[in-house]
């Protein structure tokens, strides 16, 4: 998607609506007169395609080189932006360095979400005229409901001044969006998850067509996180409790923590039943560099982005066999001192320093080399796609948006780090490492979210909530009532009513 503006302005001139999915954006379309929004949304066929567009922005987690995972990554005190040097990616390096600015900024961590939030809007104006079953279009109502919630708490979180958007736009009145208060936003979050929840699945009927479609817990996860991010402490680990169950057993949806820590990130692992809410890839679409980025390639970025420059394995050592990367996200220095006694450390971390030394595999040292790579997300050689398209853009592990232990932990957080369950929530995430008690507190549950989540996305945005960024981030550039939050990019502000966000 290039623009917001544009794309609007498109659809409301044209009327055409195309919301599929492993396609060329919709905005390049030339109108044919066959998908006219009069006549298109009449069938149940038509709602579902129309959904699965809805879905498709959640692939902005690890899909493109402008990726929520490996951006926010970046700025936080566990990354460095790493890559190719100091130019690649002018907004990644910028956001890892606080230089960050309008111009600079990437303008699709705005599009992409306002593309979700346009499309979800479409389609549920147009659900209730739809011949289908009540049931059905229930379910397609929630969903995009939840979809629309997800994309305004991203957009919420990163720029803060955000429009609310709740109908689709036209060209009479597109350029007369204004910012809504940030506490407006979170209200229509909650308000559209509260209305999903009881309209989603608890359990999906068929994991192996429907992972990555939103369930109940889903729904009730997000709303307990969102709750946390607005202090409502109390709401939150209400939420989070029905999602958790007892901790360290399954739950009522069929979650439970994976035995094995590792064994999160085998790419063959689909479903993981500790993943709440995942988007999925796939190698299967034939994604080349042509299309990469615009919402037609369905592979998992982040794999391609963090895996060391040029490796190469010595023959004959029991190096891990791994197709080489573009060295970003790696770790610093003062994340490896925290982790590296602890049993997360194999699964989380690539150490090229100890490969390189012992003979078993060489590299080349990218930007801001430390050795220390995301190992999270390094593919191995098994996962080269066999069909068309990029090698580099059909990596097909999923990623989690949302995870178990993660929300064991944000419940622990809620429940005031105190107290019996928060606890048995602390220790579950724990012992499933082998790691003994220790007292449930404030900076327990902070360090533990560090090591169990390190390289997933959620660093920067934990040490803004707990207001610890200028402290962890003080050297790195960051300012204090700034840099919490994005630049609105440079683009957006033209001809419109939008402001731009203090001090930029």
């Amino acid at each position: 998607m290039k623009n917001m503006r544009i794309s609007i302005a498109l659809l409301a001139v044209t009327t055409v609506v195309f919301l599929g999915s492993c396609t060329k954006d919709y905005i390049t379309l030339q109108p044919r007169g066959q998908f006219l929004s009069e006549n298109y949304y009449s069938t149940p066929e038509q709602a579902y395609s129309a959904l699965v567009g809805v879905y498709d922005v959640l692939r902005k987690n690890a899909g493109g080189f402008e990726n929520m995972i490996t951006m926010m990554n970046a700025g936080s005190d566990d990354n460095y932006a790493g890559g190719g040097g100091a130019s690649d990616g002018a907004g990644i390096q910028g956001f890892s360095n606080y230089t960050l600015n309008a111009n600079i900024m990437p303008g699709s961590f705005w599009d992409d979400h306002y593309q979700g939030i346009f499309r979800a809007n479409v389609l549920l104006s147009k659900l209730p005229d739809i011949q289908m079953d009540d049931a059905l279009k229930a379910r397609f109502t929630a969903e995009a409901k939840a979809l629309r919630a997800t994309y305004y708490f991203n957009l919420v979180r990163m720029f803060k001044n955000v429009p609310l958007i709740l109908e689709p736009l036209n060209t009479a009145n597109m350029y007369d969006v204004v910012q809504a208060k940030p506490e407006e936003v979170y209200a229509q979050i909650e308000k559209d998850l509260t209305e999903a929840i009881p309209d989603l699945p608890g359990i999906l009927a068929n994991t192996a067509t429907e992972e990555g479609r939103f369930t109940k817990g889903a729904g009730q996860a997000m709303l307990g996180k969102v709750y946390l991010y607005e202090n409502k402490n109390e709401l939150a680990a209400a939420q989070l409790a029905e999602v958790n169950g007892t901790p360290g057993q399954t739950n009522q949806y069929g979650n439970h923590l994976s035995d094995n820590f590792a064994d999160l990130w085998v790419f063959t692992n689909k479903p993981n039943p500790e993943g709440i809410l995942v988007a999925r890839h796939t190698d299967q679409s034939n994604a080349d560099w042509g299309f990469w980025g615009s919402g037609a390639d369905e592979g998992n970025s982040v794999n391609q982005m963090v895996g060391p420059r040029s490796y190469s394995k010595v023959a004959g050592s029991d190096a891990p066999d791994i197709p080489s990367g573009w060295s970003f996200n790696v770790f610093t220095d003062d994340f490896i001192n925290l982790i590296k006694n602890d049993p997360r450390y194999n699964a989380t971390v690539l150490d090229m320093n100890a490969l390189k030394a012992g003979g078993k595999a060489d590299y080349i040292g990218g930007y801001q080399n430390t050795g220390y790579f995301l190992n999270k997300f390094i593919p191995r050689a098994s996962d080269i796609r066999k069909g068309g398209g990029a090698v580099e853009l059909n990596y097909q592990q999923d990623d989690y948006i949302i995870r178990l232990a993660d929300t064991y932990l944000m419940e622990a957080e809620a429940l005031g780090a105190t107290g019996a369950r928060a606890q048995a929530l602390l220790d579950a995430v724990r012992a499933r490492v082998g790691l003994p008690s220790v007292p449930v507190s404030m900076s327990a549950i902070k360090t533990e979210r560090r090591l169990e989540l390190a390289g997933e996305g959620h660093r920067f945005f934990d040490l803004v909530r707990w207001g610890d960024a200028a402290e962890k981030l003080g050297s790195r550039g960051f300012v204090a009532g700034k840099n919490e939050i994005f630049p609105i990019p440079f683009r957006e502000l033209q001809g419109t009513k939008l402001v731009q966000n203090p001090n930029y």
